[in-house]
């Protein structure tokens, strides 16, 4: 049993600072794990989580991890769980750098904004509260957010690199002389970003392997499913030896670190099949009664990820309508999705004295 603020030691110079999972009917917010390393003098902190209690727990970190005389924060995506204490940068006592995706940082300012319009997509589908309602509580259990520190930058700002490793290529940016390498990977949301440590071969997930099917509304399910394969074969190639995220409290390592990837990819075909079945009897299709199917067959598949509970659910199977190509026939609540009609509709019939037979037009007399 882990608690908030537990470490687990992966070397002399780098700790995964453990989180806690969400309870919105407790007021708990959810916690990401956090990934403290040293390389070379530097201090690498990816995410910082949130809470006070979480924050004493960072302190501790990287008092383990030292000695360090330079500091360098990166956030690997916006979500409150992973950015509320970035200000910790300002009181390390050192020159400090701090990254943030460009695609995210509209919803770091605003948060609020961000979780309305994912809540607004499944207004209807579950016994929820109204969307800025849900959206106000989530923000409000994850105070004090500060986001942002005196010396925070976008990832954006310097220019972008081709990074190779092993037999892959990848785009992103490199620090510390190429020890901390930042790979764009965008799934989970629209400016996600995942971390390798080449130094000590830790890969840092972040939240790209929450579940097999991406709840956000700005998701990507196909780059979350080329990431997990990519991060495959770094270990299969062994550029990678150990493997961290932001939500299961453990280190996977080698082959382990492989069966979880794979076992993703395989519980995302297995959703989507199950949705295709949920689907093949009706071509209109209400969300609420799509929404109650797929919760079945997510707990029969025995697929959980991050946070599973009934607005998690309920985002994933909107999601999963519009992977599947069916779009909302209108705005108003739970109305009916179908699929765009794909054929050319059949030629109007020659009317008498068109001038038209057997489908050539007729010679002027």
């Amino acid at each position: 049993m882990t608690a908030l603020g537990d470490l687990i030691e992966i070397d002399d110079r780098t700790v995964l600072v453990l989180g806690q999972e969400l309870e919105l009917e407790h007021h708990r917010p959810d916690v990401a794990n956090v990934l403290v390393h040293r390389a070379g003098d530097t201090l690498v902190m990816v995410d910082t989580g949130v809470t006070a209690a979480f924050r004493a727990a960072l302190r501790v970190a990287v008092g383990r991890v030292g000695p360090w005389s330079r500091a360098l924060v990166l956030t690997t995506h916006g979500h409150p769980d992973h950015v509320g204490n970035n200000d910790l940068a300002d009181e390390l006592g050192v020159p400090a750098e701090h990254y943030v995706p460009a695609l995210d940082v509209d919803q770091m300012r605003d948060p609020a904004s961000y979780w309305v319009r994912s809540f607004g997509r499944i207004a209807g589908l579950a016994p929820l509260p109204a969307p800025s309602a849900l959206a106000d509580r989530v923000v409000e259990i994850c105070q004090p957010m500060r986001p942002f520190c005196a010396t925070t930058r976008t990832y954006e700002e310097r220019p972008l690199e081709r990074i190779r490793i092993g037999s892959l290529r990848f785009t992103g940016w490199t620090f510390v002389d190429g020890a901390v390498r930042v790979l764009r990977s965008q799934g989970h949301c629209a400016g996600h970003v995942i971390v390798h440590l080449s130094d000590c071969g830790v890969l840092h997930l972040s939240d790209e392997g929450n579940g097999a099917c991406g709840a956000m509304a700005d998701a990507d399910q196909v780059k979350i499913q080329n990431v997990l394969g990519a991060v495959a074969v770094l270990f299969e190639e062994k550029e990678a030896a150990l493997l961290t995220d932001g939500h299961t409290f453990a280190v996977r390592r080698g082959p382990e670190a492989v069966a979880y990837l794979e076992g993703l990819l395989e519980q995302a075909a297995a959703l989507q099949t199950a949705a295709l079945r949920l689907t093949s009897e009706n071509t209109r299709i209400r969300p609420s009664a799509f929404t109650s199917r797929y919760g079945e067959a997510v707990a029969a598949l025995g697929i959980g990820g991050a946070n599973p509970n009934a607005v998690f659910t309920a985002m994933m199977a909107v999601n999963q309508l519009r992977e599947l190509g069916l779009r909302p026939e209108s705005d108003g609540v739970d109305a009916p999705w179908s699929r765009p009609v794909l054929h050319n509709p059949a030629p109007a019939p020659p009317q008498p004295g068109s001038g038209v037979r057997g489908g050539r037009d007729n010679p002027s007399p």
